[in-house]
């Protein structure tokens, strides 16, 4: 199953129309999406508006593959869980979001290995073809390094930490 995910701040018609019409065209019935709040309803995809967070976890856990926006908790989530990861980041110029701060995620995450990313329908459409090649990535873990922890104490108390 490949779970597709916008999110739930605001409508991303842009990526679920493309992966609707990519499974219309190639007779895919097992991709479920989690569209938000859209006028837009797929055709050929199962969905639902809105998922509780137990359930988006267990989707992510058990699909193939996520496709999604350049959201960092659905990143990190499927980072966690070991499942691979497709993005799309929303774009600023087009009202998808309030600025290009995605842009920015997915291409930090792609940088580091950790994703694969498409910048529009065309390359979703040619990285959709190829999901099933991509590879499993290291697990991260929940817990933050004891390097970032150390950094923020630093940023925090500077030189002299309390005792």
């Amino acid at each position: 199953m490949i779970f597709v995910t916008v999110g739930h701040q605001m409508p991303f018609d842009r990526l679920v129309r493309a992966v609707d019409e990519w499974a219309g065209a190639r007779g895919r019935n097992d991709i479920f999406a989690q569209i938000g709040e859209t006028a837009y309803r797929p055709e050929h995809i199962e969905f639902a508006s809105q998922i509780d967070p137990d359930k988006f976890r267990e989707l992510v856990a058990n699909a193939e593959a996520v496709v999604a926006h350049a959201g960092t908790g659905t990143i990190l989530t499927a980072l966690e869980l070991g499942t691979p990861v497709l993005v799309m980041p929303r774009h600023g110029a087009l009202k998808e979001t309030r600025n290009d701060h995605q842009i920015a995620t997915a291409q930090r995450f792609k940088s580091l290995g950790r994703v694969e990313v498409a910048m529009d329908e065309k390359e979703l459409a040619e990285k959709l073809d190829h999901l099933a090649d991509l590879p499993a990535r290291e697990l991260i873990s929940t817990d933050a390094s004891a390097e970032l922890i150390g950094a923020i104490r630093g940023f925090i108390w500077g030189s002299n930490p309390p005792i």
